[in-house]
């Protein structure tokens, strides 16, 4: 039976091994403006989205999901919508999911 390496072995690397540093890494680094780090990534909405549960019919979320991608975005502006004509109430609404 052959015998188990010792837990604590560990194998040399050759540090000139290391892969080679390309532009496609660097684009992938953080970027920093003095200490501060930049975000990156979508850009704040100007009025975000909550987070809700709302108890609905199944046959409304079938018909709904069955709209296709999107079809959270669409259930928002039809609210929208339907308040506005209810109530007048205007509201903002953003195209874009959370």
């Amino acid at each position: 039976m052959p015998r188990k390496p010792d837990a604590g072995a560990s194998t040399w690397i050759d540090p000139d091994d290391a892969p080679e540093l390309t532009d496609e890494f660097f684009a992938g680094a953080d970027v920093y403006e003095g200490q501060r780090m930049v975000r990156r990534g979508r850009p704040k909405l100007e009025k975000v989205k909550r987070q809700v549960t709302l108890r609905l019919d199944s046959d409304v979320v079938d018909g709904l999901r069955a709209t296709g991608p999107g079809w959270q975005t669409r259930a928002n502006t039809a609210l929208a919508e339907w308040l506005l004509r209810s109530s007048g109430a205007a509201v903002a609404v953003s195209d874009r999911e959370p």
